[in-house]
């Protein structure tokens, strides 16, 4: 791979990226953290600029997807595995059942953790019991395959957290787990395997297992899959799975317990990987012929959330709200922001609108931060509901998940 330029980082499902109606996968339409262009709002409470609060069946911890009228929500309930269709006022459209589901193990997941992701034609769901399903837009199943009938118990120590991505005929999935580990191509329209990738590396016991979502990447109409995980990034061709480069380890003193979660994103060809619990963020430059680390930074990455990368700049923060920008070509720091000291950590991955970043605490506040300077220009509340899910922003409105609710906020 002689070149991966940043202009061009594409999520197959590329059609919606200029559209501001439509957020259709975990972390917006390029899967950096960055929303589309509009005017936001930056306060509300319990009582204030709330435009509807719907309470949700069951549990879920996935973060929401839209498709113009549509607003897609995955949940456990009853012993199953739901996907909810609402429309843009909060009214439910339909629902439909994928299978039985499996309840989370730790206090911060769901059987629901993986993000439904759409390409405006079909709606793809996963979820923790290995249920992979394809939606039309009535909630008719188009068709439903489980991962672990078909290739292996999961051996995860917690709860599933990948979620799927799309490449222009395919939905892909990172299997990454203690034995065999895996990407898998399932054909978007007929469900049928495309390729199976082994990727078995040689991480140590929890180490081997990641929870992060891979990213897209299309270097004039080639395809390609970036995956971080098991102490290593690697690439692979889209079309067959074949790994193309490795970089790593990341873990060079063999550190047994440093399962990843964090995912891996991409800025001016400099693609950063938070790993070690997020102790670390490398730097690995994809512009050169062969794909090699630039710099190292400690102590600005968290366990959980993904940092936001940009026009040339990521924005990071850790566990507990120590936000960072820095220059991507240099690691360099461009200011340095600790939000109010709290009990609770933040799990959602912060997002930038406008000129301003929204990072969401597990108490359900969610802090506005100035992109340009680092000020905090806002504290907003929503009665201390607990939140992991990572906030969604089209036509001037904030999607915020509770594990109990679903908020728009906004006129």
């Amino acid at each position: 791979m002689k070149r991966i330029l940043a202009a061009v980082l594409l999520l197959t499902l590329v059609a919606s990226v200029g559209d501001a109606e439509n957020w259709p996968n975990w972390r917006g339409p390029g899967f950096n953290g960055v929303a589309p262009k509009g005017n936001f709002p930056t306060t509300w409470n319990v009582d204030q600029n709330i435009a509807w609060k719907l309470e949700l069946p069951g549990v879920g911890s996935s973060t929401p997807a839209i498709w113009e009228d549509n607003i897609l929500v995955t949940a456990n309930d009853g012993g199953f595995n739901l996907v909810l269709c609402l429309d843009r006022e909060g009214k439910e459209k339909w629902r439909t059942q994928i299978g039985s589901s499996r309840d989370g193990k730790h206090r911060k997941a769901s059987g629901s953790n993986p993000s439904p992701i759409t390409d405006g034609e079909s709606i793809f769901v996963y979820y923790k019991s290995g249920d992979l399903a394809c939606l039309n837009f009535d909630g008719e199943l188009n068709w439903i395959t489980n991962l672990q009938e078909d290739h292996g118990e999961d051996t995860l120590w917690w709860d599933l957290g990948t979620s799927p991505v799309l490449t222009k005929d395919s939905v892909v999935i990172a299997v990454m787990q203690t034995g065999p580990s895996f990407l898998l191509a399932i054909d978007k329209k007929t469900g049928k395997q495309v390729w199976k990738s082994d990727r078995n590396l040689d991480a140590p016991l929890e180490a081997a297992q990641s929870y992060s979502t891979p990213i897209v990447v299309n270097d004039n109409g080639k395809e390609s899959l970036i995956v971080l995980g098991a102490d290593y990034v690697t690439g692979h061709d889209a079309a067959n799975g074949k790994e193309l480069w490795r970089i790593g380890t990341l873990n060079p003193n063999g550190e047994k317990y440093w399962r990843s979660i964090a995912s891996p994103v991409l800025s001016d060809g400099i693609l950063l990987a938070p790993y070690a619990r997020g102790r670390t963020l490398t730097a690995i430059d994809l512009t050169a012929d062969k794909p090699s680390i630039v710099w190292s930074v400690d102590g600005i990455c968290a366990d959980v959330p993904t940092p936001i990368a940009t026009g040339g700049t990521a924005i990071c923060m850790t566990d507990k709200g120590l936000v960072t920008k820095i220059d991507v070509k240099t690691g360099k720091q461009i200011w340095q922001t600790e939000l109010e000291k709290a009990r609770m950590a933040y799990s959602a991955s912060p997002i930038l609108a406008d000129k301003n970043i929204y990072l969401t605490r597990e108490d359900g506040a969610t802090f506005v931060v100035n992109s340009e300077n680092g000020e905090v220009v806002a504290k907003n509340t929503l009665a201390e509901e607990f939140t992991v899910s990572t906030p969604v922003f089209a036509d001037g409105q904030i999607l915020v998940r509770t594990m109990q609710a679903l908020y728009c906020i906004g006129k």
